[in-house]
Formats: structure tokens, C-alpha cells, sequence
């Protein structure tokens, strides 16, 4: 069975149906921001600059700072020279079991050459990730994440963290340029520049042709 051309989840019961709710839920934040008179101004309306941490116009993904998942502010200057993948994360998905697995895999087999993987927990996209931070950290660790986990956050809306509103305003989405679903990957590349923007059903792995040309860079 396919959905929009790409292959349904397939593993433990539920899957299937947690990939199929996020295809359905990918379409209705769509369907709402255009259906709304907010929702068509905010997409239709050119975008102000993002400020980083300094107030300036950010002009990579450097200039912003971060809570990690213990809540100690993260200067993201620190993966100056690194390739990261930056991705919102929710515990209770159906894409949750396969990517935290080929997460796992891409970073034993590149972090010796630069990856680094930045993972933001988001509750956003049906109440997947109720959890406290603590809560969180303990299910992420308990999957074998040793990446960097950073405290939930929104990714959309007006208290979207400023990181997530320039990644949207460099790497657009199809029909509007809001996140619609958990496990949306944006790629930065070694300059700290979002060079590729990957939804729910490109998988982790399926994403390595890419990562290894700006890893080889």
C-alpha cells in the first residue's frame, strides 16, 4: 500500500496508522492555515527577518541559542563547522520507533565525521509528546539516543522558537512553510546554512547521499 507515492510504515501495530494520521495531519494544518483570513495573511504576507540571540538579522543557524533538555542555555555557535540535522521529535508517534533507530544508526556511523543531530521535542502535532523534559530525556535515552536533546518547543505559530522561524523562512515547506508534522529534518550544512528540509516520510537513512556530499565538503 502507498500513500502519496511513498510506502506506509510497517512494524509494530499501530504504525501504520500513526504514519497514516500524519499524512492526514500534514494536509489539515495545511487546510487550516489557508482556510483561515490569519492563517492566508501569514503565508501570503513576506515574512520579517529573524533575529538571533543578539537582536541582529541572523544570518546562520549559529547566531540563535537554545534550552537542552536539562534546560542549560545552548549557544549553537558550539557546531560551528559541523553538519547537523535539526528535527522536531515526538515520543508517541507512529514515525518514532524508525527514526530514533536510523537516527541512532546515521549518528554512530558520522559523528566521527561532523554530525551532530539536534533533536527538539514538540507537542504541537496531536499531543504526541505530552511529556515533561525529564520525561522525555528518559524515553529518548531508553532508545539509545546519545545526540543532543533540547527542551520542547513550539515550532509554529507566535511562540515559535526564533531557531525554527529561520529554518522555515530558508528551507520552505510545500503550500505553506509551516511544520506539519513531527519529524520534520532540516539539514545545515558545515557553514551553519539549512540546505535541505526532509518531511516525516523521507526516513532518516534516506536522507545519507545528501548528508555524505556536505559531509565530504
Amino acid at each position: 500500500m502507498f500513500l502519496l507515492g511513498r510506502r506506509l510504515l510497517t512494524g509494530p501495530r499501530g504504525a501504520a496508522v500513526g504514519a497514516t494520521v500524519g499524512l492526514l495531519g500534514t494536509a489539515m494544518v495545511a487546510i487550516n492555515l489557508l482556510s483561515s483570513p490569519a492563517g492566508v495573511a501569514a503565508c501570503s504576507a513576506a515574512q520579517p527577518p529573524v533575529a538571533g540571540a543578539d537582536g541582529k538579522v541572523a544570518s546562520s543557524v549559529y547566531d540563535f541559542t537554545a534550552n537542552d533538555i536539562d534546560g542549560k542555555p545552548v549557544q549553537l555557535g558550539q557546531y560551528r563547522g559541523k553538519v547537523l540535522i535539526i528535527v522536531n521529535v515526538a515520543s508517541n508517534c507512529g514515525y518514532t520507533d524508525g527514526h530514533y533507530k536510523e537516527f541512532n544508526q546515521l549518528y554512530k556511523e558520522y559523528e566521527a565525521k561532523g554530525l551532530r543531530i539536534l533533536a527538539f521535542p514538540c507537542n504541537q502535532f496531536g499531543g504526541q509528546e505530552p511529556g515533561t523534559n525529564a520525561e522525555i530525556k528518559q524515553f529518548a535515552v531508553g532508545r539509545g539516543a546519545k545526540y543532543d536533546l533540547f527542551a520542547k518547543v513550539d515550532v509554529n505559530g507566535d511562540d515559535a522558537h526564533p531557531l525554527w522561524q529561520y529554518l522555515k523562512q530558508r528551507q520552505g515547506g510545500t503550500l505553506v512553510d509551516a511544520i506539519k508534522w513531527n519529524f520534520t529534518k532540516f539539514l545545515v550544512d558545515r557553514n551553519g546554512q539549512p540546505v535541505g528540509r526532509y518531511g516525516p516520510t523521507t526516513s532518516p537513512l534516506e536522507m545519507r547521499n545528501e548528508l555524505e556530499k556536505y559531509l565530504n565538503q
